[in-house]
């Protein structure tokens, strides 16, 4: 058999952490993963969002091994661990850290003890651990926890420790099942911003697996979204807010990007005064003087009826619905082309009237 160490130290530093290639899982009659192919860039912090069901949980599993995929290939940092048999695969289950939604954490074991549980069962000496769990603790600011049990803590310090004993190993990778879910917002926000620290300082990849859209907007750069065991969509998060394309994306993502108001859907008719444009926009695009362009084009004053400019990491992004001030057809199709180059998605949703 091939030497299946998983050193670090001597694992290439180019190249993707994750590389899944066609992936497929059945249960049965039903498909959990269908055709999944996907990488995840070293020091990327990406998120997999989709529907309960949509098999987020198997792909955790496939993605530690814990499952194997019937047909494709699940790639670990340049290793190829589709094949390999139990023994192989446990130094690299590891270096794959997992923090959970409710937290996990022995009860019986002090903070300090959960923490250094996976460096126990590597093998690594007492005085290593104690030196590595103080440091994880003094990274997660519960230096002075150590000896607390879990029943003294509060949620967010539990989901604390739980990441202080994923980052014990020095994992490679991070998977953050639903880590939030059991959070109020504060706390929620707190965490978030520790798991961007530790990214930013660790240069750490982290793969955030959630069905809340808010999550992902305020930590990751890009979205994989998952339905039926399939992708169905990925790009940069700003650009998935801005434009959803599928009707799931949309309906995940419909708190944080406008939609038309109950008001004016009402007025809407295929014939009218005035076009409605909806136009979606991404980056510096989302903060041009669109109004002026338009109006410019129309000759008539263009009104922006509803919408707005979000914020994904200091990236802006916009959803605007825009009344042209003229149903003429030559001119709205001057207006959309020339917008077409700007922004993510540009659509004329109907007419409506010049009182709206």
């Amino acid at each position: 058999m091939a030497d299946t160490a998983f050193n670090g130290a001597d694992m290439a530093q180019t190249g993707p952490i994750v590389a899944l290639q066609g992936v497929s899982r059945r249960f049965g009659d039903r498909p959990a993963l269908q055709d999944i192919t996907a990488t995840i860039a070293r020091g990327e912090i990406i998120g997999l969002i989709g529907r309960s069901g949509a098999g987020k949980s198997t792909l955790i599993r496939v993605l530690n091994g814990l499952d194997r995929p019937q047909a494709g290939r699940v790639v670990i940092a340049g290793q190829d661990i589709t094949d390999l048999d139990e023994a192989a695969l446990q130094p690299i289950r590891r270096r794959i850290g997992m923090i959970f939604q409710h937290f996990n954490l022995l009860a019986q074991r002090t903070v300090a003890e959960n923490v250094a549980l996976p460096l126990k069962i590597a093998g690594q000496a007492p005085a290593a651990r104690r030196k590595r769990v103080l440091e994880l603790l003094d990274l997660v600011g519960l230096a002075d926890k150590a000896d607390q049990y879990p029943a003294q803590l509060s949620g967010g310090q539990k989901q604390r420790v739980g990441i202080a004993r994923a980052l014990a190993p020095d994992p490679v990778l991070l998977l953050s099942d639903e880590a939030t879910s059991a959070l109020d917002p504060e706390t929620t926000h707190s965490i978030l911003d520790l798991l961007a620290r530790v990214n930013r300082d660790l240069g750490l990849t982290i793969l955030m697996i959630t069905h809340e859209m808010e999550v992902v907007r305020r930590i990751a750069g890009r979205v994989l979204v998952l339905d039926a065991g399939r992708i169905i969509e990925e790009g940069p998060v700003a650009r998935v807010l801005a434009s959803p394309r599928g009707d799931t994306t949309k309906s995940l993502v419909s708190g944080l990007s406008p939609s038309l108001p109950a008001d004016l859907l009402a007025r809407l008719a295929p014939t009218g005064e005035q076009a409605l444009l909806r136009v979606d926009l991404t980056g510096t695009a989302a903060r041009l003087p669109i109004l002026q362009r338009i109006s410019r084009l129309t000759g008539t004053d263009a009104r922006l009826l509803h919408g707005g400019v979000g914020d994904v990491q200091g990236e802006p992004y916009a959803r605007f619905f825009i009344a042209l001030g003229t149903a003429d057809h030559a001119t709205v199709a001057q207006v959309t082309a020339d917008l077409h180059p700007l922004a993510t998605a540009v659509e004329v949703l109907g007419h409506v009237p010049h009182d709206v």
